[in-house]
């Protein structure tokens, strides 16, 4: 037996390892299956997307789907579970090109002036234009279009989080995570802005 066969046949045996682990609830089995082969997934995504941040949501979400998916039931060949990971992974990558298809890249935004038109005087809504403004730039320059997505229909448009997670296709009780992800990255945004003068914050 070849070193090249011998390598084939315990990759395999690996694999059907954890999926049997994982198909019987064992936590540290899904823990394993991350470490061997998230480098390998975001690799690969990375190569796909050119965007590191949304491969590793990408990434996040294959393992997601898939460990719930173990977890109901085996796979019909627990030896390819490598390949198995990466078909969930290009489908959601397929998904992702054809939402942004489907949509603008950078989303509407004209909301913010909307809002900002809330019956104040002129003082105040000048105001409100202004930081609309500063705020309109900054979410154009965070680096995930969905991120901005969800920001804006979120808390700029009002939508309920279903409707978000179905124009979006984000699994509902994944949407907690992507929002928190989106959060941060502006929140740091907001920070560099303010350092570099072109946002006073107000506390």
């Amino acid at each position: 037996m070849t070193a090249a066969s011998e390598q084939t046949d315990f990759e395999a045996e690996v694999s059907v390892d954890l999926v049997r682990r994982i198909a019987h609830g064992d936590r540290s089995a899904e823990r394993a299956m991350i470490e061997r082969y998230g480098r390998g997934l975001l690799y690969l995504l990375q190569r796909r997307t050119g965007d590191r941040e949304l491969a590793k949501d990408l990434r996040q979400e294959t393992f997601i789907i898939a460990i719930e998916k173990l977890r109901a039931s085996s796979l019909d060949d627990p030896q390819r579970l490598a390949a198995y990971l990466r078909g969930i992974a290009i489908n959601l990558l397929s998904a992702e090109w054809r939402k942004n298809k489907r949509r603008a890249t950078t989303p509407d935004l004209d909301a913010i002036d909307t809002t900002a038109d809330g019956g104040s005087g002129p003082g105040d809504n000048l105001s409100r234009a202004q930081v609309a403004g500063a705020v309109r730039a900054l979410l154009e320059e965070l680096p995930v279009a969905r991120d901005r997505e969800v920001l804006v229909r979120l808390y700029l448009q009002d939508q309920d989080r279903d409707a978000i997670c179905a124009a979006l296709g984000i699994d509902a009780s994944h949407f907690n995570r992507v929002l928190f992800r989106a959060k941060q990255r502006f929140k740091a945004l907001l920070g560099r802005a303010e350092g570099r003068g072109r946002l006073e914050i107000v506390r």
